[in-house]
């Protein structure tokens, strides 16, 4: 028995010719597959279970490549024994075209099966009609899984530009929603140094005087009393200095009114 056909699939030649030498998608497509495995580059094994007319039978045998011509297509041939059931065995050659636009392929098809056993009891009739509803399912499964769309992404929700601009709030709520608040970190504050303004004023007044103790010798004689009172103006400052630290330390005034309280509280325990 022969036949042929010819089916159009949204897919480029390239994508369909890898689908036809793929076992896993090979094995969706025929009706009652069970198994299908790669032995070689060019031979596979197979257990394909089938119902024709009023017998079943499980079919265990292998499908050999030839004619290999990617991608443009090539030719299988099998043979499978199905016990009491009888024996099939045919051959399919299989040709690749691209159709209008690369984006679809056309593959025809030509098959040739035979059978043997009690199946062949059955008459041409049931054995075409079978055959023909065999095939037309494989190239129907083959052409929805290889031309099926690729998933596309799922969106993401964006807030429109114009909304961000009447809502300034927005926006800021969108951008710390896509970075994280950076970590809040802790530095101790740490006073300026300052430099005491009473050494500031001695050292002044120190240089003011070395100046006109200098311009003031007559003859290269020292003017002692203009050293004398610079020494003092910078021991004066000094001690300002050290009042000054030492006025800064907590003291504790004694209030008369409050020993007298105390005092007197002492003095009338019993």
């Amino acid at each position: 028995m022969q036949m042929s056909g010819e089916q159009t699939i949204a897919a480029p030649r390239a994508r369909v010719w890898e689908a036809l030498n793929d076992p896993d998608i090979l094995r969706q497509c025929i009706p009652g597959c069970q198994s299908l495995e790669r032995e070689s580059a060019e031979r596979m094994k197979a257990i394909v279970a089938i119902k024709l007319g009023p017998i079943g039978a499980r079919f265990a045998g292998a499908v050999t490549l030839s004619d290999i011509d990617p991608p443009n297509g090539y030719t299988l041939t099998g043979e499978g024994q199905g016990g009491a059931a009888g024996f099939a065995k045919g051959s399919a050659h299989v040709s690749l075209a691209g159709a209008d636009g690369s984006t679809a392929t056309i593959l025809r098809y030509t098959v040739d099966v035979q059978v043997g056993g009690r199946m062949a009891q059955l008459g041409g009739a049931i054995i075409d009609h079978t055959a023909k509803q065999l095939s037309g399912t494989f190239f129907k499964r083959f052409g929805e899984i290889v031309g099926a769309p690729a998933a596309a992404p799922a969106p993401v929700e964006t807030i429109p530009a114009a909304a961000l601009a009447a809502a300034p709030e927005l926006a800021a709520g969108a951008i710390s929603a896509a970075a994280p608040a950076p970590a809040a970190t802790y530095a101790p504050s740490t006073p300026a140094p300052s430099f005491p303004m009473a050494w500031v004023l001695a050292m002044v007044v120190a240089a003011l005087v070395g100046f006109l103790v200098g311009s003031g010798g007559q003859g290269g004689a020292v003017n002692w009393q203009g050293l004398a009172i610079g020494l003092l103006v910078a021991l004066a400052g000094a001690a300002g200095f050290t009042a000054g630290r030492r006025a800064a330390t907590p003291m504790l005034i004694a209030d008369p009114a409050m020993f007298a309280r105390a005092f007197g509280a002492a003095e009338r325990r019993p």
